[in-house]
């Protein structure tokens, strides 16, 4: 299923998909996110040693990579359609299955996989999963986020016509 244009509750269905435009990972993502978090691990920043790894070279932080996704995510029509009725981020939950290399050029394909009804009955929440995918067609990570969001859109109200 392709993405849709309304994003209340009520309105969304579990199997929908969108996928963001690309961004490539570079240099100065790696030295700005080890500069922010503090993460100087000589697997992000440390060329000789990363070159005695598995990888042979250097990697992107792994939450550097679930930054990126968030980023892009929030370029596709089924985030920017959740706007109006998203109340909360109740979770991140990554899995890194493939290395995220400096030079990689990746899009997020983001699914809709579940939605649960909740006891105040104006709220539910929607999962989302969001794959974080290479140029060469690997998924490099996946990143499930429930939200909780409005029912019905915040502007419609109760109020009978």
């Amino acid at each position: 299923m392709i993405e849709q244009t309304r994003g209340c509750f009520d309105d969304l269905v579990v199997g929908t998909t969108t996928r963001s435009p690309r961004r490539t990972v570079t240099e100065a993502d790696v030295v700005g996110f080890a500069g922010m978090s503090g993460d100087f691990n000589a697997l992000h920043t440390d060329e000789v040693a990363a070159s005695a790894t598995p990888f042979g070279t250097r990697i992107a932080h792994g939450l550097l990579g679930a930054a990126i996704a968030s980023g892009l995510f929030t370029r596709t029509a089924l985030s920017a359609s959740l706007q109006e009725s998203l109340i909360a981020l109740l979770g991140v939950d990554c899995r890194f299955v493939n290395p995220l290399r400096i030079g990689d050029t990746v899009h997020v394909e983001a699914e809709i996989t579940e939605l649960r009804p909740t006891s105040d009955s104006s709220r539910g929440v929607v999962v989302v999963e969001r794959r974080l995918v290479n140029h060469e067609g690997a998924v490099v990570q996946v990143i499930t986020t429930p939200m909780l969001i409005h029912t019905t859109r915040p502007d419609q109200g109760d109020t009978p016509t």
